[in-house]
């Protein structure tokens, strides 16, 4: 298995709390928290002797290839799919693809299929793993969430645009530890929305960072999507 490099708290890997992950992901935290604690860190980490999280004081960080996977992750689950198939899939995946991270390679996230309460796994030589869940599987919400990820040439995600691709805002670990930014900027999105709430007009805020009134937008559409 490949050796893991971006799991660690070094740049252009990406350092997220729990806390940005569920704001990124806009996934509840006390969900992103159970994943990460009992799950990827306390089954997952032995299973494929990875460390998949690091803790400073009572902060505990993932990297970027972990945000991927636990959104795909919570979509399962969300769908009625049995935590301990999911994660059996996992280390099995983690085999097949040889990477601590298949829910974050392009060859899977495309891979995933839907017929009814199935769910399964479709490798491109036929080979099939096969979950059962509860409710339908919404597998429009997860290819929809696919496309506005950028993959590299081993397959894994590199950067995603968490309100789509049509919109300005990114999350690159090459940038600002892999914050939201407004891309070909270093500008989070956070800085432009505050002068939004403090009553600034949108032209003047463009101007202001050399920006177009449609990345300002993009911020404030995005930062009050956390919001709410």
């Amino acid at each position: 298995m490949k050796a893991n490099t971006h799991n660690k708290p070094l740049i252009g890997g990406g350092i997220y709390t729990l806390p940005d992950v569920a704001d990124i992901l806009q996934i509840p935290y006390h969900k992103v928290s159970r994943c990460v604690k009992e799950y990827w860190d306390a089954r997952l980490a032995s299973d494929v002797e990875n460390q998949y999280s690091w803790t400073n004081g009572k902060s505990r960080a993932v990297s970027f290839y972990t945000l991927i996977e636990l959104f795909v992750y919570i979509q399962l689950t969300d769908a009625g799919v049995n935590t301990k198939d999911v994660l059996k899939a996992h280390l099995e995946l983690s085999e097949l693809y040889d990477t601590p991270y298949p829910f974050a390679t392009q060859n899977l996230l495309v891979g995933i299929k839907s017929y009814g309460k199935k769910i399964y796994f479709e490798r491109s030589e036929g080979e099939v793993i096969d979950l059962d869940g509860t409710r339908q599987f919404n597998l429009t919400f997860l290819l929809d969430f696919v496309k506005n990820i950028e993959f590299d040439n081993d397959k894994l995600a590199t950067k995603l645009w968490p309100i789509g691709k049509d919109h300005s805002i990114v999350v690159d670990p090459e940038h600002q530890f892999g914050q939201p930014t407004i891309e070909g900027t270093n500008i989070r999105p956070s800085t432009i929305y505050q002068l939004h709430q403090g009553g600034e007009p949108d032209k003047f805020i463009a101007m202001l960072y050399e920006l177009s009134e449609d990345q300002v937008k993009h911020s404030i559409e995005f930062c009050t999507k956390k919001a709410a």
